[in-house]
């Protein structure tokens, strides 16, 4: 049965409108943004299919241009489509966290690594400065590929975070496989930044691993 056939407060759209997004399933989000479906198959069916195939909708949001075009339904125009919402996204959160740079929440924190770091295709490790009150002084990449003990140096995190007057520092850094679980190493690592900051009265906040739509914390966890 096509959707415009459901209960008015069944149909995706109206109730957008009526309950608000927050209300809605991925599925039920998708569809709205793929607006028509395909012959015999429903708006919302096709994004259900979608997002079992790309494995959810974290992956489907960042699939690259020839993964995303090749399924059905979908295609240059969709994918153009979608890069142009996620880059309103993203400049509307810079442009937020221009006009009140203080992170008030890890949430907060979450949203603005997930724009920083999106599409990022190899692993990358990134350092927030902040001030006493938690406003953000800069944001650094400062080591890229595999993130081991031995790929990053606390020396080098204690240093930039004196150079620009930081009372606290968050890090972060993303898992392209898409699995945001801390590795062993990772808890590792957080203990010797947090240890070499501690020796120059600066906090260490939080490390967040970004992966494919989620984002996990390692101070949420007990480990920071």
């Amino acid at each position: 049965m096509a959707i415009s056939h459901w209960p008015k407060e069944e149909r995706p759209r109206e109730k957008l409108l009526s309950k608000g997004a927050a209300a809605l399933s991925d599925a039920e989000l998708v569809a709205i943004f793929l607006r028509t479906g395909l012959p015999g198959i429903t708006a919302i069916d096709l994004a259900r299919g979608l997002l079992s195939e790309f494995g959810g909708i974290g992956p489907l949001l960042s699939a690259r241009q020839v993964a995303f075009c090749e399924r059905k339904g979908l295609g240059p125009a969709k994918f153009a489509q979608l890069q142009a919402a996620l880059e309103l996204i993203s400049r509307y959160i810079k442009e937020e966290l221009r006009a009140n740079p203080i992170f008030t929440s890890p949430q907060m924190v979450r949203d603005y690594l997930a724009v920083q770091m999106r599409g990022y295709q190899r692993e990358v490790f990134v350092i927030l400065l902040l001030d006493s009150r938690h406003q953000l002084l800069d944001f650094h990449e400062l080591f890229q590929g595999t993130i081991d003990m031995a790929g990053v140096y606390p020396r080098e995190i204690v240093k930039l975070a004196l150079q620009n007057n930081a009372a606290a520092v968050i890090v972060a850094h993303n898992h392209p496989s898409g699995v945001a679980e801390p590795s062993q190493s990772d808890i590792a690592i957080t203990r010797r930044i947090k240890q070499a900051l501690a020796l120059v009265d600066i906090r260490l906040l939080d490390h967040f691993i970004i992966g494919h739509g989620a984002v996990t914390s390692l101070a949420d966890s007990g480990q920071v």
